[in-house]
């Protein structure tokens, strides 16, 4: 969304980009946010009292877990190192060939697309210090706090979601209506269950987009090198 076909950042994209989504953020505090959750939201579905009997509630929690950082960062650095094991033994345990070679791969791709968005995502969190939707307030702020009951903006698990699926909608364009309807529904799941406001999402939307735009670009000049 923000990068060229040369591969080279949109930088001016980018500024409107992060200006349109700080005003969203914003009207979201302060308007939209409680009465957009309160049409979304499903206060029988959450991740500590799930609903079982709801398809729906249960599908947004599968989504949850399977779009957890921790599980996507995980499988993804196994894909890696297993990418870069196979590449190295079938080359008379050639390293630095294997290193070449993942360097280029698909996998390292959306592995540091992942990297970045986890890192980035924690930082925001902590200086932003928002209280979760639990708290019933969408003003409550308590900036730099270490409490995950202060970590709702941006949106994590969206955050995650939209590095991982623009990142295989770029290296797949056959598919990017798939990923990138998957990377909405993610986010809307987030909402859904109650861990999120509405522009905790938007923020993580916006992060998700930076993180595999900055992924790809960088890679693709280190490796034209």
């Amino acid at each position: 969304m923000f990068i060229k076909k040369d591969n080279t950042l949109k930088w001016k994209w980018i500024g409107w980009g992060a200006l349109i989504t700080l005003v969203l953020a914003l009207l979201g505090v302060l308007f939209f946010d409680k009465p957009l959750f309160d049409l979304i939201n499903n206060p029988s579905c959450n991740v500590n009292v799930p609903d079982t009997k709801n398809d729906l509630c249960v599908a947004t929690l599968v989504l949850g877990t399977i779009f957890n950082w921790k599980v996507l960062l995980i499988v993804s650095l196994i894909s890696v190192i297993a990418f870069f094991g196979i590449k190295a033994i079938k080359n008379e345990n050639d390293f630095r060939y294997a290193f070449v070679k993942i360097k280029n791969s698909y996998v390292f791709y959306v592995f540091l697309s992942i990297l970045f968005a986890c890192g980035f995502t924690k930082i925001l969190k902590i200086i932003i210090g928002r209280a979760r939707p639990m708290f019933a307030d969408p003003t409550l702020f308590n900036m730099f706090s270490n409490s995950s009951e202060f970590h709702s903006m941006p949106s994590g698990h969206t955050a995650v979601a939209f590095a991982t699926l623009v990142m295989l909608g770029m290296l797949f364009p056959k598919i990017k209506w798939a990923t990138w309807t998957l990377a909405i529904m993610v986010g809307a799941s987030r909402i859904y269950i109650g861990a999120h406001w509405v522009s905790d999402v938007i923020v993580g939307a916006f992060v998700g987009m930076l993180c595999a735009d900055f992924a790809k670009a960088l890679l693709k000049k280190i490796n034209s090198k």
